[in-house]
């Protein structure tokens, strides 16, 4: 790492005032970093439709431009023929010429290639991940004609004034060419699979058909289509199995309480009813009384997969909802990077400070102002790690606008998530009494909380179960007032939904944090899943019955897992 300092260039003794071109990814990010850099406002200038900013800074002047994204995508090298398959050559194009809809990228591509000749330095300022990196690459390689070899690497992890302003004071002296050459084989790799397959189920359905629908799969899309069928295949055969059991009331110290069959489950239903003619209107003894305090630790910080799955439990939104929402968040300078696997938050993020930002509000005062008292401030983390940025956290910043509805909401679970993970653990008690009736057993369980703890300041994202019962010891009489055998039958495994098929792909392996509710979102497109509980189309079915006969790769874990793997180590730079 090195200080922006130290990049300038000296001549006879004059240093001479560098021209730096930064790129960045959203107009929003380079929008904060323009104002990052300045005391003063930034100069808006516009050139081929291209909106760009202009700041003095120290050594020179800095003119930031945004990408919006990918500029560049992979194609086949005879672009003429979209309905050929097998393609191997392929090469990195302008977008606006392989896809639809995006000729306005021409303009801005030659406004960014304009800008960047006359300029003595060049910056990826992108978002600091694999996508980010590759971002920057191709448009310093490609537009701005070949200067990525001499560009140097921001890196931070939120767009508040401060981080901005150390990231540009502290650039790397070069590109983080592991992270690029990562992206760019995972862009290509999913390419190869992606167009070949997709483009030869696309033609073998117009042949026989005589109608032409999109049809795709792909190295991620295969397997994930493949969990689902294979679950409904589970639900269509589920067998329902009967089984009985025994629901009863007892009255012990005046007080109707509920109490549960030992046994659970009971296959035979004359096995049931017997229990129930043995016990109704009897009386038992209470024969032991246990009671137990143990401590429930705080919720480890959020990642990308374990918030999106509580946004869909709590607010019903799905991943990728989620992660949009996350992403505008992060845009306007109020969270972290949202696109984290980790679930640490490192010292260096600067505990009190947000703190201190959260307690300006009036919802978090008290609360934040209580872990303010603390000597120390240690989180409670997970196991998870990512080596670009810590777990997802609020910056402590008030948005310049009004937050409303699913913004607000996603934004205080965040807040509250981070506020509860320095918090002590929440203290519960459980009593379980065990009565005696003939050679019958049955509990009465309950329990209290002590002490909320850190439910204190995760509320209203959990619930605090408790269970009343009177205060019973050993040689209570218990009268079984109700009893009856209630039949149940076993149930086929549950269908997916957005959330828990996010967190299969995540233990399977496959897919990363970035792409994976993308994929999720194509099988609806794809007419492949309908429902929030993901039932499989017919459609669905024989695309899966075709590629596991003629193409068993593409919808096999184990094969799209080892290429994670090896894209990851290319990421390591090993």
């Amino acid at each position: 790492m090195q200080s922006s300092r130290l990049l300038r260039c000296c001549y006879k003794g004059v240093t001479k005032k560098l021209r730096t071109l930064i790129i960045c990814e959203k107009a929003d990010a380079a929008s904060r970093l323009a104002e990052a850099l300045t005391e003063s406002k930034p100069r808006v200038s516009k050139k081929r439709n291209l909106t760009y900013f202009e700041v003095e800074v120290e050594d020179g002047l800095a003119v930031i431009c945004p990408a919006q994204g990918h500029l560049y995508a992979v194609d086949s090298k005879d672009r003429f023929s979209r309905r050929t398959y097998p393609v191997w050559d392929f090469s990195w194009r302008p977008k606006y010429e392989v896809e639809r809809g995006y000729n306005y990228q021409k303009g801005w591509l030659e406004a960014i290639g304009e800008l960047a000749i006359n300029c003595d330095r060049y910056i990826n300022s992108c978002d600091y991940d694999i996508e980010g990196s590759l971002i920057g690459y191709m448009i310093l390689k490609y537009a701005c004609g070949g200067v990525e070899a001499k560009a140097g690497r921001m890196r931070f992890s939120t767009l508040t004034k401060a981080e901005l302003r150390q990231a540009y004071e502290n650039v790397s002296s070069q590109l983080d060419y592991q992270l690029a050459y990562a992206g760019m084989c995972r862009h290509e790799v999913d390419w190869i699979y992606g167009i070949n397959l997709s483009r030869a189920m696309t033609e073998s359905a117009r042949r026989y058909s005589k109608n032409y629908a999109t049809l795709s799969t792909g190295r991620v899309q295969g397997p994930t289509l493949r969990f689902i069928v294979e679950r409904e295949v589970e639900v269509s055969t589920h067998v329902p199995i009967p089984y009985w059991i025994i629901e009863s009331k007892v009255n012990v110290k005046g007080e109707q309480v509920e109490a549960q069959y030992s046994k659970g489950k009971i296959q035979v239903k004359s096995e049931a009813e017997r229990v129930v003619e043995q016990v109704k209107g009897n009386t038992g003894i209470v024969d032991d009384v246990q009671e137990r305090t143990f401590n429930v630790q705080p919720p480890a910080p959020f990642d990308l997969t374990s918030i999106q799955t509580e946004a869909y439990r709590h607010l019903h939104l799905t991943p990728s909802q989620t992660l949009k929402i996350l992403e505008r968040l992060y845009l306007e300078a109020l969270i972290s990077y949202p696109r984290t696997s980790s679930q640490k938050l490192p010292p260096t993020i600067g505990y009190r400070e947000i703190l201190g930002g959260l307690a300006e509000k009036s919802e978090y005062k008290e609360l934040a102002a209580e872990l303010l008292s603390k000597t120390q401030l240690k989180p409670v983390e997970g196991k998870k790690t990512d080596p670009a940025h810590p777990a997802i956290y609020p910056t402590g910043q008030t948005s310049k606008r009004t937050l409303e509805g699913r913004e607000a909401q996603i934004l205080d679970m965040v807040s509250r998530r981070f506020m509860a993970t320095f918090a002590s653990p929440a203290v519960k008690i459980s009593i379980k009494a065990t009565v005696k009736i003939d050679s019958h057993t049955f509990n009465i369980q309950g329990s209290r909380l002590k002490d909320p703890g850190w439910i204190r300041y995760y509320t209203p994202y959990v619930k605090s179960t408790e269970k009343p019962i009177p205060q019973i010891i050993k040689g209570d009489e218990a009268t079984f007032i109700w009893v009856a055998a209630n039949q149940h039958f076993t149930n086929p495994p549950p269908r997916y939904n957005p959330s828990s098929l996010l967190k299969t792909m995540e233990e399977a392996g496959i897919g990363t944090k970035s792409t994976r509710a993308e994929i999720i979102d194509i099988l609806y497109r794809r007419g492949y899943v309908s429902g929030e509980a993901m039932k499989p189309t017919i459609l669905a079915e024989r695309v899966i019955n075709v590629l596991t006969r003629h193409c068993p790769k593409v919808v096999d874990v184990s094969f799209t897992r080892d290429l994670e793997a090896k894209m990851a180590m290319i990421e390591a730079g090993l």
